[in-house]
């Protein structure tokens, strides 16, 4: 089963280009890590210090084998650096979800 890590970010509300930088980072590194990256969000209306990261793992062993990748890597070790020297990150919550309104349909568009 696989099961959906969603992260939510309280953000500095003057430090959003550096959250978008920390996000792309992790654009490359979360994959080669080995987790199924769905991707990062950042604010673009409404909440100005509210980012989310999404990702895939097969269970809650492969999450701890892909954190302890993640951080051994070169490119995870200079983001979490960044993060921490930037600060721009107040807060950091995470959850793990499971899908259960699958099977979907096909989208229509009206």
């Amino acid at each position: 089963m696989t099961i959906t890590c969603f992260i939510r970010y309280e953000i500095d509300p003057f430090k959003r280009e550096a959250f978008e930088e920390y996000s792309r980072n992790w654009g490359q590194a979360i994959p080669r890590a080995g987790a199924g990256l769905i991707g990062y969000f950042a604010p673009h209306e409404g909440s100005a210090t509210t980012g989310y990261g999404v990702y895939n793992v097969d269970s809650l062993a492969a999450y701890e084998a892909y954190r302890a990748r993640l951080a051994a890597s070169p490119e995870g070790r200079a983001n979490y650096e960044f993060a921490k020297r930037e600060r721009f990150i107040l807060k950091e919550d995470r959850m793990f979800l499971k899908l259960a309104s699958a099977p979907h349909t096909e989208w229509v568009r009206p």
